[in-house]
């Protein structure tokens, strides 16, 4: 059972938990006012339609704050400034040209979708596409062939790595909030990403663009290309890239391995999340930033640059932990936790439904994530499952606050005008590709969930 600080009448509980979510759902969607605030709003409605004291109010909203950013607030801004470099050096797109040129036109769908995947890991969605959609265009104009065609799989790739493949800003909050080790969660977010990728990218990639024909956009029939001189190498940009996977995992494994006490207490120490980003941060401003020309100050500035999401970004995710921790302190989980277990639902499938819901109400995947693991990890059921059963639940609720993203998500408007397109095809495109990832995510969780 969870930890329960105020003991709230069930029936008081439920209704003001209800009204909190209604209220927040309304103040976003209906008058606009910013998730923080609306979030905020909701989390005191609740509380102190629980009955809770005031004084426990207060105290929930502080330890709100700080147990849902610790453990992560570090890894998203080191994971931003590691994203900015490569940013900026050229590294995203050098990645990208070479596949396409190694796999030719042909295969260009493939080359972009897995380009976005690994770029979905390091850099922020918005950043991914802003970098990347240039070069799905110049590869449309080369073949006359519609842009969704190259589009869709750089959009899916980019959206899948960002969902479930740590150390992405969506997939580490999720797996800290669960307690997941984030080597497990790459070693499942990555076959989860792949699979998410192939099937809402390069599959429905070729379906949607064979059914409907969307021109370059107008701005972008002179845009020059970048000179691959000027670019850092592919090998060099791979290599740095994979730095902080294969550190986390080297640390999980080694775990495993029959290797000496110091020896796997350092492997351990280095695959550190937080020390693994450092040192791949480190590199990449030496190698993607010294050694190409860049001064100290300029590289201040790309650093500086990067951190502007973040605070925005942070200041989301704790004003919905506040709203979970107000639910967890009055006892909603050991309340909600039985009937959902009697109900003879799955539990990943619970995490996915939650998840997707709020997505689909309110629009922000970071507020449907911080909101669903948040309520899981309440849950009494969910202490005693495994860390490979957590690490499926995990992908079922990146999945579910991927999915059906439509004209309540900036993402959507993203989309829309870049491609030059109208909302009904964004909708016939992108969000259908969206649930095709979110779908794939809780199938693959509730596969993975047999062997756990």
């Amino acid at each position: 059972m969870t930890e329960v600080v105020f003991a709230a009448d069930p029936t008081r509980l439920l209704i003001a938990a209800a009204v909190g979510i209604i209220l927040l759902l309304a103040l976003i969607i209906r008058f606009k006012l910013h998730p923080v605030i609306s979030m905020m709003i909701a989390a005191i409605v609740i509380g102190v339609g629980a009955g809770m004291p005031l004084h426990l109010i207060s105290e929930t909203v502080e330890k709100g704050v700080g147990q849902t950013l610790k453990g992560i607030a570090l890894l998203i801004g080191l994971g931003s400034m590691f994203g900015g470099i490569l940013e900026v050096s050229g590294g995203a797109q050098k990645i990208a040209k070479t596949l396409i040129d190694k796999l030719g036109q042909s295969k260009a769908g493939w080359a972009l979708g897995l380009t976005g995947m690994v770029i979905g890991t390091t850099v922020f969605f918005e950043a991914g596409v802003v970098i990347l959609i240039p070069l799905a265009f110049n590869v449309a104009r080369q073949t006359k062939k519609s842009t969704l065609t190259y589009a869709i799989p750089l959009l899916a790739g980019l959206a899948a790595g960002y969902a479930f493949v740590p150390p992405s800003a969506a997939s580490v909050l999720v797996a800290n909030s669960l307690g997941v080790n984030l080597g497990t969660m790459i070693a499942v977010g990555i076959p989860a990403a792949i699979l998410a990728t192939v099937l809402a990218g390069v599959i429905w990639g070729r379906i949607i663009s064979s059914r409907i024909y969307t021109p370059l956009p107008s701005n972008i029939e002179e845009a020059p290309e970048t000179e691959d001189a000027k670019l850092p190498p592919f090998g060099l940009v791979l290599t740095i890239i994979l730095i902080p996977l294969v550190l986390i995992l080297i640390s999980t494994v080694s775990a495993y391995m029959p290797v000496p006490a110091g020896v796997q207490e350092v492997l351990a120490f280095l695959g550190e999340p937080f020390l693994a980003l450092t040192i791949a941060t480190l590199v990449a401003m030496y190698f993607l930033g010294a050694r190409m020309g860049y001064t100290r100050d300029q590289l201040k500035k790309i650093l500086d640059k990067s951190l502007r999401p973040v605070g925005m970004i942070l200041l989301v995710i704790a004003s919905g932990g506040v709203i979970c921790w107000m639910l967890q302190d009055s006892g909603l989980g050991n309340i909600i936790g039985p009937v959902l277990e009697k109900s003879g639902m799955p539990l990943i499938l619970v995490a996915f439904l939650i998840a997707f819901l709020v997505r689909a109400s309110v629009g922000s995947a970071i507020v449907a994530m911080t909101m669903a693991s948040g309520i899981m990890a309440t849950m009494p059921a969910v202490a005693g499952c495994s860390p490979l059963y957590l690490a499926a639940m995990c992908c079922a609720i990146c999945g579910g606050a991927t999915a059906l993203s439509h004209v309540n998500d900036a993402g959507f408007w993203l989309v829309c005008s870049y491609l030059e397109v109208d909302e009904k095809t964004t909708l016939k495109s992108w969000t259908v590709m969206e649930t095709i990832i979110g779908v794939t995510g809780l199938v693959f969780g509730l596969i993975l969930s047999l062997f756990a």
